[in-house]
């Protein structure tokens, strides 16, 4: 099999990639995102965060929230700090909101609240203390310009989306103060999605026979400044075909390697792979995108939540997340550097449709992959096609 990188090794230069020259004085793709992954690492760790802006703000996840870091945050901070919510999980904490359509909230944040137990009992919002505590929040005065680029960072780190934030003292809003490899800034993580497309590179490539395509090779790509890995698997010869099947998998760890019951994942990797083989050609990319974008950790919460009743939309919003938090601009970029400009999607999904044609990707057109239900994921499969839009007739 021909290969499609033969340069493609783990040292790939830097400045043979297209995007690292950035226009003026830009820092490039990987410089900007390494900045954002070296911040979410903080925040894993209970630290504190500096994103840089118009409002240089400092930020602490309430989930991850030590005393220690409770008390640096106070330290730098040059006024009282607030409780920085996103819309669903503030209505999963307080009931429905009637007085504002706000997609961030601020909450003022008394003194006794301003423990490690008490951030970290908003964020899990399943400890019993939580409702009592959030009757003595009240809305804050000071609203953050930049909570929705603080709230994405949070995202990004994979914690539930509850902060807190405070301005920055004075010392702080210089640049070059601190640690600046981990201080973000506001523009950059508004610009997140895109920076992720144009700092991919490919840099390892094999074949690897499958059992049900014995032509296939898995191409590895890298996010630089970030780490991240995508993956494709192609099946066949694309130059052979005009507009091969594509399809974007999301990683399921759950449905693809355990073979969980609960999703179709694991089936509907399989089936694309053989419908491939059948054809003599196709990619599946294999996409970091886990749960719909907000990780397995917080997919497991999900499912737990869903054992108490909700679907899985409602069990999303309940812990303070969108429905849905993937992009395809990645996606996209992957094709790109395949060589694939046009496509039959393998999909049930008209949202992936839509992203990969806005991003120049010509889908000639849909092919779909459907499941049959199982007698476990029958509610899933339904709540799919009624809530999310799925073409599952």
């Amino acid at each position: 099999m021909k290969r499609l990188f033969p340069q493609a090794t783990a040292q790939t230069s830097h400045s043979s990639a297209p995007f690292d020259e950035a226009a003026g004085q830009e820092e490039p793709a990987g410089t900007r995102l390494r900045q954002i992954h070296q911040a979410s690492q903080v925040l894993r760790a209970g630290g504190v965060v500096l994103l840089r802006g118009e409002e240089p703000i400092l930020l602490l996840g309430a989930e991850t929230a030590l005393a220690t870091s409770v008390a640096e945050l106070l330290k730098h901070s040059a006024a009282p700090p607030v409780l920085l919510l996103t819309r669903t999980k503030a209505t999963e904490i307080f009931g429905p909101l009637e007085t504002t359509q706000a997609d961030v909230l601020a909450f003022a944040l008394p003194k006794e609240l301003l423990s490690a137990e008490a951030l970290r009992g908003f964020a899990e919002t399943s400890v019993p203390e939580a409702k009592t505590w959030s009757s003595r929040l009240k809305p804050a005065a000071w609203q953050p310009r930049a909570g929705g680029a603080a709230l994405k960072l949070i995202k990004h780190a994979g914690l539930l989306p509850a902060l807190v934030v405070a301005k920055a003292r004075a010392e702080l809003k210089d640049p070059s103060a601190g640690d600046r490899a981990a201080s973000p800034s506001e523009s950059d993580l508004g610009a997140y999605s895109k920076l992720l497309a144009q700092a991919l590179r490919p840099i390892a490539e094999a074949v690897v026979p499958l059992a049900e395509a014995p032509e296939a090779r898995v191409i590895a790509f890298r996010v630089e400044g970030l780490g991240v890995e995508e993956f494709a698997i192609v099946i066949g010869e694309l130059a052979n075909h005009p507009a091969p099947l594509v399809r974007l998998h999301s990683a399921c760890f759950t449905g693809d390697l355990l073979g969980s019951l609960r999703c179709d994942c694991g089936q509907q990797l399989r089936g694309a792979i053989r419908r491939m083989a059948e054809e003599g050609a196709g990619v599946l990319l294999y996409l970091a995108q886990e749960g719909r974008g907000i990780g397995l950790v917080n997919k497991l919460r999900a499912y737990a939540l869903q054992d108490q009743g909700l679907d899985t939309l409602d069990a999303n919003r309940a812990l303070g997340w969108e429905a849905d938090e993937r992009n395809f601009h990645i996606a996209a970029r992957m094709l790109e550097l395949l060589g694939v400009k046009r496509v039959r999607l393998l999909t049930n999904n008209p949202r992936k449709v839509a992203a990969l044609s806005a991003d120049g990707i010509e889908v000639v057109a849909r092919e779909p992959l459907v499941i049959a239900p199982n007698g476990v994921n029958d509610r899933y499969l339904a709540t799919k096609a009624k809530r999310f839009g799925h073409m599952l007739g």
